[in-house]
């Protein structure tokens, strides 16, 4: 799996933002060929750290060569244009993610 984090920073106007990230953005994002899997979240308080931080987008792909492909398409492409358009690219730090080490609580070894 490989996954594509967008945080986004605080908007000067959120009800705006908000309005233009869901009602056209995120429509345009779930056209991606491969995406497998879209998880859109509010952060409700940043706890440490600057900046304030307003949304957290992760965006699923079965391997990386799904990924490739979506990062080649025209509606990856069309996506970037429209979040430029609503003013998120400034607002944005984006990242792609290894597949994690999970660790489980009460299985970690002290030595």
């Amino acid at each position: 799996m490989t996954r594509f984090v967008a945080l986004y920073r605080m908007p000067a106007d959120v009800d705006g933002f908000d309005r233009d990230y869901r009602q056209t953005h995120v429509p345009l994002v779930a056209q991606t060929p491969g995406l497998s899997r879209v998880e859109v979240s509010r952060v409700r308080r940043t706890v440490l750290g600057e900046p304030q931080l307003h949304l957290m987008a992760v965006m699923h792909f079965a391997d990386q060569a799904a990924f490739k492909a979506a990062m080649a398409s025209p509606e990856w492409a069309e996506s970037g244009r429209n979040l430029a358009a609503i003013g998120g690219v400034e607002l944005a730090t984006m990242f792609v993610l290894d597949d994690p080490e999970v660790i489980t609580p009460g299985e970690v070894d002290h030595h």
